[in-house]
């Protein structure tokens, strides 16, 4: 169905009517586009801070930052992405709103180098405050709108609400603990199944597939302008080793385009038929989103690492690109291809690739031969897929 108008005429104020989930050519819109964009400032903050961390060494407290700043970025998204799905009626107030929510989405990405610095989330947690603002507004106009769902929405809005509550009391007392992090992202993803369980929002498959593959290819392309940006840098340094360079290069170009053709190898929308799947998917891709990020940083560590402007060991620069490219085709597969069933021997073919690019992490040339392993999975994928059909 499609958003009803309040007054005759007026196409400025609509009322929040729930979208038709069956709708056909249901598109990302252009304003969804533009908020998408808006985070890739937020992910090439996260990226850049993961790889400056990695090339000094601190490794360990780098992932920790990367992990949880990460997921205040991909939580933000989602809570929108999900909401628009179900209601985006495109009229004045939802626009404004939506604005507002970018507005706090760039408060956060100035944050990210206070979190991954000191683990101080206080500039994030105002980028937060400022989207929950708009988005719990939101959910309380589809509440009055769609008398339907009214609990469902409301619980949203409440829920929302009361987790800001627990974040407050850690902005207030300036202390950020990793434990209070994680209990804290417990309640968030706790919030959408409490809501959910009594009557369910009618998002569309077909438009959250495309936004969650919307986000693939700008996480992929974030991971581009990482390496690029590290080339350029590179390039103007003397005694650089350009054989090394060129194999970091046709490597990470071998690796990036295998994850965009595996991905897009099969559409999410033609499972994505039951809350309990799409909780999962949904939620999984948190995993699937973190590792293409951290995998273009662990790119530019590594051209870094050629010319000899980082304080790890070769052991290493190859464990930051070996380890997230491992873990992407593990989770790829766990939670977008296996839900398509294509049997035991699509399981085989991602776990033993995941198993032999470990494998290369004590090898030279690691990252050119970990493109190679994951060309060769595209190609068999395909025959696997040929052959199932």
């Amino acid at each position: 169905m499609e958003p009803q108008n309040i007054s005759n005429g007026n196409t400025w104020f609509q009322l929040m009517k729930p979208r038709d989930p069956n709708q056909e050519h249901r598109q990302a819109s252009f304003l969804e586009l533009f908020f998408d964009l808006c985070f890739v400032v937020a992910i090439a903050q996260a990226a850049a801070q993961l790889h400056h961390s990695i090339a000094e060494n601190h490794l360990v407290s780098g992932i920790i930052s990367f992990s949880m700043v990460f997921f205040a970025i991909w939580w933000a998204w989602m809570n929108f992405t999900w909401f628009a799905s179900a209601y985006d009626n495109d009229d004045l107030p939802f626009r404004i709103a939506t604005f507002v929510q970018i507005t706090g989405a760039l408060i956060l990405a100035a944050g990210v180098q206070q979190g991954f610095i000191n683990q101080n989330f206080n500039t994030i947690f105002i980028g937060y405050l400022v989207m929950r603002v708009a988005l719990a507004s939101l959910w309380v106009r589809a509440a009055f709108h769609d008398p339907d769902r009214k609990k469902t929405n409301l619980r949203y809005a409440i829920g929302i609400s009361v987790a800001m509550v627990g974040w407050g009391i850690m902005f207030a007392t300036n202390y950020w603990p990793v434990w209070g992090f994680v209990i804290m992202a417990g309640i968030e993803l706790a919030v959408p199944a409490w809501a959910e369980y009594s009557d369910p929002t009618p998002w569309h498959p077909g438009h959250i597939a495309e936004r969650y593959g919307l986000l693939t290819i700008i996480v992929l392309g974030e991971s581009v302008l990482a390496a690029t940006n590290a080339v350029q840098v590179t390039l103007n340094e003397q005694g650089t080793e350009f054989n090394a360079l060129l194999s970091v290069i046709a490597g990470g170009l071998l690796i990036l385009f295998s994850f965009w053709w595996l991905y897009f190898s099969k559409s999410a929308h033609q499972f994505l038929n039951s809350r309990k799947i799409a909780f999962i998917w949904g939620y999984g891709h948190y995993f699937i989103f973190a590792s293409v990020a951290a995998v273009g940083a662990g790119l530019a560590v590594n051209i870094d690492h050629v010319s000899a402007h980082t304080a790890i060991s070769n052991f290493v620069a190859s464990t930051v690109i070996t380890v997230p490219v491992a873990f992407f085709l593990v989770m790829l597969w766990l939670f977008h291809l296996r839900p398509h069933k294509m049997g035991t021997a699509q399981a085989i073919l991602f776990l033993a690739g995941a198993g032999a690019v470990l494998a290369t992490s004590f090898i030279s040339s690691t990252i050119l031969v970990t493109g190679l392993i994951t060309a060769g999975i595209v190609g068999c994928n395909e025959i696997i897929f040929r052959r199932h059909q």
